[in-house]
Order: C-alpha cells, then structure tokens, then sequence
C-alpha cells in the first residue's frame, strides 16, 4: 500500500471511531512512520511494534497540566504491512492498533486493552 492510501486509511479509521472517544482526543497527533526506532523495538522486548503511544495518560493528569505538546500516536507502516496479506487486513491493522494505542492515552494497560479487544 502506498504511503497515501496508508494515511488515508488511519485518517479513515479515526473518523469510524465513536464521538464520545473522539470528544477526548483533544491534543493528540496521530501520525505515520514506516519503520519504529529500533531503540524502542529493544526497549520494548523485540518482536513487532506496529503503533506507539506517547504522552501523559489522562488517568495521570491533574489540574496543572496544560501548555503541553500534544500527545502522539504513531502507527508503522511496514510492520502492519509484513504482518496483513491484504490490503483489507491493513485496514482491520490500522484500525485495531489505533484503538489500542488509545486505550493506553485513556490510561489501560496493556493487558487492560487485550482483555477489551478479546485477544
């Protein structure tokens, strides 16, 4: 899939999503990158990291957090690629780990998020 039809896709999913999630993405980029740093990769164990979020959970903030930069969320573009066999599975991709990547912004944790996906 061509990097524009990729970014289409995410932009795509993220207006599926309900408006009630939508209300609380204030503040929050989400973005494209073809490949995770590999120092993350490492950090976080190996294996396929196909979206990142980064940023302060909104379970962790309180009163005096304001004039931050926005929160992000990246989605990997050739991971979810090696791992889907159609471009129809890229989509279902794109939009599985765009909600994940949420759920932690919501502050869950990872197992918190696969319990709630049914993994």
């Amino acid at each position: 899939m061509k990097r524009e039809a990729f970014e289409s896709a995410i932009a795509a999913a993220v207006d599926s999503l309900p408006l009630e999630f939508l209300r609380r993405l204030d503040n929050v980029e989400i973005m494209c990158d073809d490949e995770p740093p590999a120092e993350m990769v490492r950090r976080m164990g190996g294996g396929t990291l196909l979206g990142l979020y980064e940023g302060v959970p909104l379970t962790e903030r309180n009163q005096g957090y304001s004039m931050m930069m926005p929160d992000r969320i990246t989605l990997y573009r050739k991971p979810i690629e090696r791992i889907s066999r159609t471009e129809v599975e890229v989509i279902y991709q794109i939009r599985a780990t765009i909600i994940h990547e949420i759920g932690h912004f919501f502050g869950l944790s990872e197992g918190e998020i696969r319990e709630a996906m049914g993994e």
